[in-house]
Order: structure tokens, then sequence, then C-alpha cells
């Protein structure tokens, strides 16, 4: 870490975790979100050194990323939350439009147990967040990037990283062709006994059963209230995320395993009209409880993503 960066990570209002940022939820639109209750960041203030503070609130009982084991919050959260900071200085820091579609290319996320430790109190997180190989064409911003230090009671929990392409509408409408404002289909594989995968109901279960041992296909129920919160045209990002972790979860054989650490990469858009294939690497075990692994997606035999994983076992904590 630069010693600029340690300089601002020491100054006091961020040590006296900067309670204005967690007062009220930003505007929904601002993170691409349609339901008020979804929307997880609380304030921002921009730094003119180019970091910027997010503040955000993880809920002990979110309607989806609910506690794991009883005894930590989602790290899931976490993901979501740097989605929804990053989208939110994009559109205030670098003047993309409203309307203008993301499209991510890289997400990920790597926390402390400590950080994801439930109390009797919702946690107030604050992410520091640099945004980064900023492309343009022309007047607008085409790709760019974050990276994120975050922060619980003025202690290091976490770290993060995102970059997205974005363009406009038409452009947009013009690379989706006839799968621009696409539909799910309707049917989707019936799921996995949720108890297998760290859920309580079956319908927020991602997983199918594959003909073909070790792997899944993936369910894209596009009526889930928190996982398709508003209509889009191809599976996003956060569902594959999902996807990537109940995978893990099944197979290390630890359905509360706490995931710790979720880098994912997408090469493609991942539709709706084609099945998706969920496929597991062997667990590679580099310390007692600690499982490491790699989950891809593939779709027409073409690898349309991947996620590393970082998982622990319950019992080891």
């Amino acid at each position: 870490m630069s010693a600029r960066r340690q300089a601002y990570l020491s100054d006091d209002t961020r040590r006296r975790g900067s309670a204005e940022l967690f007062q009220q939820t930003v505007p929904r639109a601002l993170v691409h979100r349609s339901a008020v209750s979804e929307v997880l960041v609380t304030g921002v203030r921009h730094g003119s050194d180019g970091v910027h503070q997010v503040g955000a609130q993880w809920s002990r009982a979110h309607s989806y990323y609910g506690p794991v084991a009883g005894r930590w919050h989602d790290p899931m959260l976490f993901a979501e939350t740097i989605r929804q900071a990053c989208i939110l200085l994009a559109h205030q820091t670098l003047d993309i439009p409203l309307a203008h579609p993301f499209l991510t290319t890289t997400h990920a996320f790597t926390i402390l147990t400590g950080g994801a430790r439930l109390t009797d109190q919702p946690a107030d997180v604050l992410l520091e967040i640099s945004l980064h190989d900023v492309v343009r064409r022309g007047p607008r911003v085409s790709a760019f990037a974050c990276s994120i230090d975050a922060y619980r009671e003025g202690e290091p929990i976490g770290i993060g990283r995102s970059s997205a392409n974005c363009v406009s509408p038409s452009v947009y409408k013009r690379l989706r062709g006839h799968r621009f404002g696409a539909a799910c289909p309707g049917q989707v594989p019936a799921p996995l006994p949720h108890e297998l995968v760290g859920r309580g109901r079956a319908s927020d279960v991602v997983l199918g059963r594959s003909p073909e041992a070790g792997t899944w296909l993936l369910r894209a129920d596009t009526s889930h209230p928190i996982l398709f919160d508003h209509p889009v045209d191809h599976v996003p990002g956060m569902v594959l995320m999902e996807a990537a972790r109940q995978a893990a979860l099944l197979t290390v054989g630890c359905p509360d395993g706490l995931l710790v650490s979720c880098a994912a990469t997408f090469h493609k858009y991942v539709e709706f009209d084609v099945p998706c294939v969920v496929s597991s690497s062997p667990v590679r075990e580099l310390a007692p409880g600690r499982h490491e692994l790699t989950v891809t997606f593939t779709q027409a035999d073409s690898l349309v993503g991947a996620c590393e994983l970082t998982v622990l076992d319950s019992m080891s904590l």
C-alpha cells in the first residue's frame, strides 16, 4: 500500500466511522435497483484526491443473503455492496447516464471472518474506492475499474475490485441483436435440494441437476424478486456468483460454509435460451478447513464465465 494511501486511511474521519454516511439509502436508480429494500448503499463522500468514501449497511436478516450458520453476515452482501457502490460512483463521478447499460467484466471480493461477524446491530460498512483504468470514446466513458478497501468500526475487513464496460442504449440494442429485451422462456430446471447448497427454500436454489456427474444446470428463474430485481435480457453477474457459491458448497460438502473470497470473470453474456452448464474443479485444501476451487460456466461448448472461490468450513471456525 502506498504512503499516500496509508496516510489517507489513517484520517480521523474514517476511524470515527463517518456516521453521516449511514443515515439513509441513496436513490435506487443510482444503484440499478427497483426495490428500495434492496438498496445497501447509504451515502457517499467524494474525495478530492480521487478516493471516494461510500457507506453501506448490512441487515442482520436479509431476505436472500441471510445469516450464514447463525454467526456471520453473508459475504455476498459485500459483493452486492461493491456492485452498487461502483455503479453509483460511475454515474456521479464519471457522468455515465442512467440509461446506459453496464456490462461487468470482473468482480471480486475477499473478506475477513471478523468483518462478517453478526452482532446485535446491523453492520455499517465503509468503502474507500478508487476509480481507475477509465477509457473514453469521445466525451463518454466506455470502461472503468474500481479498487475497494472496506472498513467496519474503523478496522479493515476486506478488499474488492470490479471492472465494467458501458454503452449507449442504441449500441446495446445492436450488440444484443435478436436477444435484445429477451425474457426467460419460462421453463427452468428443477432445483437441487435446498439444504445441500445452504439455502432455506427451493425457490432460492440456482442449480439444477445435470446428467453429467460433477456438473449442474443453471436455474435462472426471472420471477425471483431479489436475484431478478428488475427486467434483464441475460443472466446477471450476481446470479452467476451465487451459482458459483452454491456449487462450491455442494462440492466441498459444507452447506453452511463461509465464502470468504470470490473472483469472477465474465467473458460473454449468459443467455436465457441456451442451457448453461456449471462445473466445479476438484477442491484444493491449502489448510485444514480452507477450501479453494474453480467454478466455470459453459454455454454451447463455449466458456462464458468463471469464478475462483475460497470457502471456510464452519466447523473449523
